[in-house]
């Protein structure tokens, strides 16, 4: 198949054949279209020049396309792949006399090159001088022996559908060449007018040259027997059911107010009523929690800001898979009273872990120490006191796990009034 700029070099020099000879337009052919491209465009001429009947080309035309088809490979009849094809055009009857003469002498000049004198005449020259009395016609066994051409089977080929038809607009009988066809100009477009070079270089662009070819049917194979011990390919029967989502096209406004809530409450505290709010919507459906708009790196501002919404939400997640993540932020988070404090209500509210609960100590006791402003310090160490000895005595933690280090931490910040009385409930305990 030919592109649409190659397609129209192609035809230009087909219809440049009224003043050039027919040696100047071969020539012409092979600077023009390089190895790779010279056999398609080989292929479209015999396309083109199939059928006598089809008026794809004018006569001049078809002159040159059989002179490009049998000089421009420079081979033998023997070796030229459109030799047998020059052939049958030398003895198809219904092709005009000239024609089959031509390429009569076409095939000869390949044998002889110095009876090429008639390929420096213009197709129309030739044409127009041809005599009919002056050139015979030999059998196609003869033909095939003096020129060494080899046939082969059309049996195949005519299974093929033609994959263009003559134009409808033309009536059947009439010439499609003939003038009257041509459209006037300032008339009214005739029935057939049009390009003809367009028609076919969009042809030659868009079609298969092959035509339309039969599907070859190919039956089964049949299947072996099963051998003894060998696995059966099983094929079962999946009926599947339909599952009606009843949460379709709920109403979503209630759970848009709560994550414009949690927006709120992650920037300031939010006013009691809207806290109220809040809690009451987790309370009448707790899968709210999950389409809040909150993630564990936002937790730490929703702790500062409204740590009782921040217990809420950490309690309607205990059951999810990202809870361990809220507990990591939680527990890495600046010690502060708000965290203490939903700490401490965690701990009266669910069972945290034990491991949990051992490091957020841990890092309270190393964030008293290193508070260097005096008055901070003592004020953290009184919250962090007041926060241990209300786990002890819920008997949240056990005291003996980490015994040494609430010990050394009592004894560091002894003048502190809440450390001495953390010490003396410690000592009640050993």
């Amino acid at each position: 198949m030919l592109g649409l700029e190659d397609s129209g070099k192609l035809l230009s020099l087909l219809s440049s054949g009224d003043d050039r000879s027919l040696a100047d337009i071969v020539a012409d052919f092979n600077s023009k279209f390089p190895l790779s491209v010279k056999f398609q465009a080989c292929c479209a001429l015999d396309f083109l020049t199939a059928d006598p009947k089809e008026k794809y080309l004018t006569p001049t035309q078809r002159l040159i396309a059989f002179a490009i088809l049998d000089q421009a490979n420079a081979l033998p009849p023997s070796l030229n792949p459109f030799a047998s094809k020059l052939m049958n055009v030398a003895c198809d009857e219904e092709v005009e006399k000239y024609e089959r003469a031509f390429v009569l002498e076409l095939l000869g000049s390949s044998i002889k090159p110095s009876d090429k004198e008639f390929l420096r005449m213009t197709p129309a020259d030739y044409i127009k001088n041809f005599e009919l009395s002056s050139h015979s016609f030999p059998k196609r066994e003869h033909l095939q022996q003096q020129y060494s051409i080899k046939t082969h089977p059309e049996g195949i080929k005519d299974l093929y559908v033609k994959n263009t038809i003559p134009d409808p607009d033309v009536p059947r009988g009439c010439d499609s060449n003939s003038s009257e066809f041509d459209e006037q100009p300032g008339g009214a477009s005739k029935i057939g007018s049009g390009s003809r070079h367009e028609a076919v270089a969009g042809m030659l662009s868009s079609f298969s040259m092959e035509g339309l070819g039969p599907q070859w049917i190919r039956p089964l194979p049949p299947r072996l027997p099963i051998m003894d011990g060998e696995l059966l390919w099983l094929n079962p029967d999946m009926n599947h059911e339909l599952i009606w989502d009843h949460g379709m096209c709920a109403d979503t406004s209630r759970g848009a107010a709560v994550r414009d809530l949690i927006a709120k409450a992650l920037k300031g505290s939010l006013v009691p009523a809207q806290q109220e709010q809040v809690l009451v919507d987790f309370a009448n459906d707790p899968k709210l929690v999950y389409h809040c708009g909150l993630t564990p790196k936002k937790l730490p501002d929703l702790v500062e800001n409204n740590p009782m919404i921040a217990v809420e939400v950490l309690v309607k997640l205990v059951n999810s898979p990202d809870i361990s993540d809220y507990f990591r932020v939680l527990v890495n988070m600046e010690m502060s009273l708000h965290s203490m404090e939903v700490v401490n209500r965690l701990t009266t509210t669910i069972e945290l872990p034990t491991e949990f609960l051992h490091t957020y100590i841990s890092n309270c006791i190393r964030a008293c120490q290193g508070i260097k402003d005096r008055y901070m310090q003592n004020r953290h160490v009184r919250l962090v006191c007041v926060f241990l000895q209300s786990l002890i005595r819920n008997k949240i933690i056990n005291v003996h796990d980490i015994f040494i280090e609430l010990q050394a931490f009592c004894i560091e910040f002894s003048r502190i009034r809440e450390a001495a009385g953390l010490f003396r409930l410690l000592k009640t305990m050993e």
